[in-house]
């Protein structure tokens, strides 16, 4: 069976490039200083209001794979190693080339993957008319399709703490991808200084971690 470890980083645009309607829509709720600071740093987790930064794709058995970098006019480039491609293209080009590559996998494996990434990369397909080639969010409770591992570590919602991947993977002794000095607060500033590369490489650690995570959760299962 083919496996994928897909993960995505995004970016929001500018608050100040809303419209008024928009913005006073986000605002709605915001009382203070501090709760309109919050509101307006989480428009990057709407794909309403942000754009995919990058796409990346891990094959779980081989341990190649490929970065799709929102980032036109630059450079490809590969890991040092030569197993991982990092693939500039436009947001248009990134998403059509996820789509391509992800038809091919039986079972996609992400961490929180059924509830932002695929329903994020669905909407900005929707948005920028590009046809999805299969579904990221199916059903729940068949981990053999999409194996969603924050779904599986909550016992779909026997436990109610939600805790992240930096917290789980530093728990399970596996390195976490945001022990490097980036996390996913700083793609924002990163995506507008146009440091693409360090973006990028943040989600190739982001997907090392969650196939090790997969892999311990997996060999825990019962047969």
């Amino acid at each position: 069976m083919s496996r994928l470890v897909f993960d995505i980083e995004t970016s929001g645009y500018p608050f100040e490039s809303l419209d008024t309607e928009r913005q006073e829509y986000l605002l709605k709720f915001a009382e203070t200083e501090e709760e309109r600071e919050e509101a307006i740093q989480k428009i990057n987790l709407y794909p309403y209001t942000a754009q995919v930064a990058c796409i990346g794709m891990l094959n779980v058995d081989s341990l190649k794979g490929e970065v799709l970098v929102n980032a036109p006019g630059a450079e490809p480039w590969e890991s040092e190693d030569g197993t991982v491609q990092f693939v500039p293209g436009s947001e248009e080009e990134v998403l059509g080339k996820f789509w391509e590559r992800v038809r091919q996998y039986d079972q996609l494996i992400s961490f929180n993957g059924r509830g932002f990434d695929g329903p994020f990369l669905h909407i900005r397909s929707m948005m920028l008319r590009i046809r999805a080639s299969r579904n990221l969010v199916p059903y729940r409770y068949d981990a053999k399709v999409h194996c969603d591992l924050l779904d599986q570590m909550m016992f779909y919602g026997a436990t109610s703490r939600r805790f992240s991947l930096d917290f789980v993977c530093t728990s399970f002794g596996i390195e976490s991808p945001k022990r490097q000095g980036v996390t996913g607060l700083d793609v924002n500033d990163l995506f507008r200084a146009g440091k693409f590369r360090e973006i990028a490489e943040y989600n190739l650690r982001d997907l090392y971690a969650t196939r090790e995570l997969y892999l311990r959760w997996e060999a825990s299962m019962p047969e």
